[in-house]
């Protein structure tokens, strides 16, 4: 028989499937001796029962119940009891921490005769309405469906009328009143009445977390995080303690270290008479967690000696919720803490020099969307002016926008292109869609550890907190500074996180530290723990990985630029690309030749010009290959637009004007070239075969090229890639004519010219029969935008704007098969391409030239194919060295902060 109930006693970390991160941390503390309220688990296996039936398992009731019995006797009370009663927090925890993205119901047990109970067993009757309240407020927004904004108002109405600025100032009998017009609330909302059973209210609310798994902001997060959907969350019953019994009591949130900077010490936020959610919802401005050693220094030292045994043991930051009861410390949830880029890359060296970990493990913790992170640029400081306001610096990075007050405006205008910031007085989890929108988050209230931060370092997202300064009007959609300057909605605000500084109009870039030692291996004096930690981690993933980086390089600037980032050659350099700009009128007049004559003169004039280019590429790379792949884009599109020819054909037409005779003759060339599907059209080798003169000279451009490096005292390492092959004879026709071209400037120089030809395989077709292109090829390179459009049938420039977001709404995409390689069929014939042809050719060097070779997920799945290199844009090399040397690690034990 399945079992779904387990308590603290029985689990441990390694059991976070089963019994979630929440459960299984909990575990993990109580079996190191920590003090952990008592409690039990029902697992992730029974929320996947729940919501594949909709009905309860079938079992689990009696579960819970023996559990309750067992908790009941240890704490020496029982659920609901009138006189004492054992009240219980039920809260989520999925496998990977989604915070806030689910439900939590806390003083599960309290009724209108318990209530009274708390109240004389405490000795404090407002703690114990105020306890009431929490539980009708949350049951009726989370259990029974009721808008949570209504409570909110009820409670503004009721603080209006005392005059109390905060819920602090209402005695017992306001709670007392606010708890009947809660139930009323419920009552006309629902129709139903908030339930009186304990035990239905234990029952109802861990059905309740089940659902919220399918919540509309936990499948956004999700979403987001890439966390699996078919997971399901598992649900904590745990004996509820309070730190809002008075000034002796409070809640708080630590962290190991801070999780904005990395450096070492306690980090966090304290309340005094609050709970948890208290703290992170950042309703009350908190106080730094070293203020709670002047409140309670016994209390301060136990957390502090708890938060050391705790990192020793998972070896990693660590994220503590903690509430002291009446002088009294609990520990009631640690994690693996979410932490920014910059602080993953100096934690992870921190701890390395600490030998907790390995230099390996320490490689592990970082990833290369963190790096990519740390190389944006960064605000100007001597030249952004006074700022708006200062707050906390809750996630670093700089960020500019124009301000919106609520979720929905952002996401409306971020939809329509316009990058913008969320200023909030605090956020909740419902703003999670425009937090996802925003370019930054600003908030007036709440700490480090506060939801908003929490969230912003978990996406990467910048954000500032508790800027007090500011008085924010949501109703009035602006914000006020303490100078009285006004800050209406659409304005655009700069935001840095980093610094925690807000300023006015959208403040100038400069490099980021990161960024400028990768161009100039500058280290600086600001800043220089983070970069030291990035070059670490660099030399470590260059030591440990087997893929090769090149880069996709077009000029000798870019080549010059990817190799000062670590590139070990150029992979793509698209020749159409030096067809552009004053060059464009040769390529027309080649287009244009009526005869063999007229088109070998445009050649010629073509090929010094490409000569040159691939004189500075390859001296700008020497020693190193550089694969150039002969022209692939269709002709037509160095000609102008056809639209545009015919309207100023019409124009002096209508004028009475005779039409320009070289439009006239432009036109007649793009219509008879265009094409109903260019992609699919006249293009890579298929221009080879039939353009007579187009493969010999940029054959002999490259070939001259290499001739005078080599006089110049160079190693050139020219690679020439035949584009779009579907069939070997393709290959195999235009090979001959390369060596040909090859053989004829060898001859004419001198000086032996000998350049290894291979193609580029982004066909279905050059894939499936990759063994026998094998026989014709030296190397194979995939195209991986082009073999993705040709295997989904896209067109990558009208589908991403058509149905790509209805796609990924709809779970069709994880992610764009754009971006991170779709391996289920795209990997496939990639894995069968590599397989076939290593088979025809066992020294067959394959590699991957598309934009995905500097997406991280992408990097690991080449590095498991078995390719030899990865090439991406210069300024991704950094970010694919560093997954490339993850995706070789064995044994990554990595820290998924997620």
């Amino acid at each position: 028989m399945v079992r779904y109930v387990y308590d603290f006693t029985e689990g441990g970390r390694d059991m976070a499937d089963l019994l979630g991160g929440k459960g299984a941390n909990l575990a993990e503390m109580t079996g190191l001796g920590l003090p952990v309220p008592e409690g039990f688990i029902v697992t992730t296996e029974a929320c996947r029962a729940f919501l594949a039936t909709g009905g309860e398992p079938e079992g689990m009731s009696r579960e819970v119940s023996r559990h309750l019995s067992t908790l009941e006797a240890a704490a020496g009370r029982r659920l609901g009891q009138p006189d004492d009663p054992l009240l219980l927090s039920v809260r989520s925890g999925a496998r990977f921490s989604m915070p806030g993205m689910m439900e939590t119901v806390l003083d599960i047990g309290l009724n209108d005769a318990s209530v009274l109970g708390l109240a004389k067993a405490s000795g404090s009757e407002r703690f114990a309405w105020d306890s009431y309240r929490r539980l009708v407020q949350m049951f009726g927004s989370t259990v029974m469906g009721v808008d949570a904004e209504l409570f909110e108002q009820a409670m503004t109405r009721l603080k209006e009328r005392r005059g109390a600025p905060d819920d602090l100032r209402l005695d017992a009998s306001d709670l007392a009143e606010l708890v009947e017009t809660y139930k009323n609330l419920i009552h006309v909302v629902t129709g139903d009445y908030f339930p009186q059973s304990p035990a239905e209210q234990l029952r109802r609310a861990v059905l309740a977390v089940f659902r919220s798994w399918n919540g509309e902001r936990a499948r956004l997060y999700r979403r987001r995080e890439h966390i699996p959907d078919h997971l399901g969350t598992a649900v904590s019953v745990q004996r509820m303690v309070f730190g809002n019994l008075g000034p002796d009591s409070g809640s708080g949130v630590a962290f190991t270290r801070d999780p904005a900077t990395g450096r070492s010490g306690l980090y966090g936020d304290y309340l005094s008479n609050a709970q948890g959610e208290d703290v992170v919802a950042g309703i009350r401005n908190t106080v730094p967690l070293a203020e709670l050693e002047r409140l309670d220094a016994a209390s301060y030292g136990q957390l502090r000696d708890h938060m050391q045994t705790l990192e020793n043991h998972y070896r990693d930051l660590c994220d503590i919720e903690f509430t002291i009861e009446r002088g009294t410390l609990w520990m009631l949830q640690t994690r693996v803490g979410k932490r920014t880029a910059e602080a993953a890359f100096a934690i992870a060296a921190e701890l390395v020099d600490e030998g907790l970990i390995t230099p390996d493990e320490g490689l592990s913790r970082v990833s290369g969307d963190g790096l990519a992170r740390l190389m944006f640029p960064r605000f100007d400081t001597s030249a952004t002016g006074n700022p708006l306001a200062h707050g906390l610096p809750a996630s670093p990075g700089a960020a500019a926008g124009a301000a919106v007050f609520d979720s929905a405006e952002a996401v409306r205008r971020a939809g329509a292109g316009e990058k913008v910031v969320l200023v909030r007085q605090e956020t909740t989890p419902d703003d999670l869609p425009g937090m996802v929108a925003a370019q930054a988050v600003l908030t007036s209230r709440g700490g480090k550890t506060s939801h908003a931060a929490v969230v912003a370092r978990g996406m990467g997202k910048v954000c500032v907190c508790g800027a007090e300064e500011l008085t924010v009007d949501v109703e009035a959609r602006r914000f006020t500074t303490r100078d009285g300057t006004v800050v209406e909605e659409g304005t655009v605000v700069s935001v840095d996180g980093s610094a925690g500084a807000v300023y006015p109009g959208a403040a100038p870039l400069v490099d980021s530290a990161v960024m400028r030692y990768l161009e100039t291996g500058e280290r600086g004096e600001r800043s220089t723990q983070v970069v030291d930690a990035v070059a670490r981690a660099l030399q470590q993933a260059d030591g440990t990985r087997r893929l090769e980086v090149r880069a996709n390089a077009d000029t000798p600037e870019d080549a010059a630029r990817a190799r000062r980032f670590g590139a070990q050659g150029v992979g793509l350099c698209r020749t159409e690309h030096m067809f552009l700009g004053e060059r464009r009128k040769l390529v027309e007049q080649m287009i244009l030749a009526d005869d063999g004559a007229h088109r070998e003169r445009a050649l010629d004039a073509l090929l010094p010009l490409q000569r040159q280019d691939f004189v500075g590429i390859l001296e700008a790379m020497d020693g190193l290959p550089v694969t150039i792949r002969l022209l692939d884009p269709p002709l037509h599109e160095f000609l102008p637009d056809r639209t545009e020819l015919a309207v100023r054909i019409a124009t002096a037409e209508a004028h009475g004007d005779r039409p320009d005779p070289h439009d006239t003759e432009l036109l007649d060339a793009v219509n008879r070239m265009h094409e109903e599907n260019p992609m699919l059209g006249l293009r890579g080798v298929r221009l080879g075969l039939v353009v007579p003169g187009l493969v010999a000279m940029q054959v002999r451009a490259i070939a001259e090229a290499v001739v005078q490096r080599k006089r110049a005292g160079g190693t050139p390492e020219a690679e020439i890639m035949v584009p779009l092959v579907g069939a070997v004879e393709e290959l195999r026709i235009e090979r001959e004519e390369v060596e040909r071209v090859l053989a004829e400037v060898s001859a004419e120089s001198g000086v032996p010219v000998t350049c290894p030809v291979g193609t580029m395989i982004e066909l279905p077709r050059a894939a499936l029969t990759a063994g026998r292109i094998a026989e014709q090829a030296e190397f194979f390179s995939f195209g991986t935008n082009d073999l993705t459009q040709t295997t989904w049938g896209f067109s990558r420039d009208d589908v991403e704007a058509a149905f790509f977001s209805a796609y990924l709404d709809k779970g069709v995409f994880a992610a764009s098969p754009f971006e991170t390689m779709d391996r289920e069929g795209v990997g496939r014939l990639v894995g069968i391409a590599v397989a076939e042809g290593r088979a025809a050719r066992p020294d067959l060097t394959i590699g991957v030239c598309g934009e995905h070779g500097g997406d991280p997920e992408s990097v690991h799945f080449f590095h498991t194919a078995g390719l030899d290199y990865v090439s991406c844009s210069p300024f991704r090399v950094p970010v694919a060295r560093l997954e490339a040397g993850r995706a070789a690690l064995s044994e990554t034990g990595v820290s998924d902060s997620r």
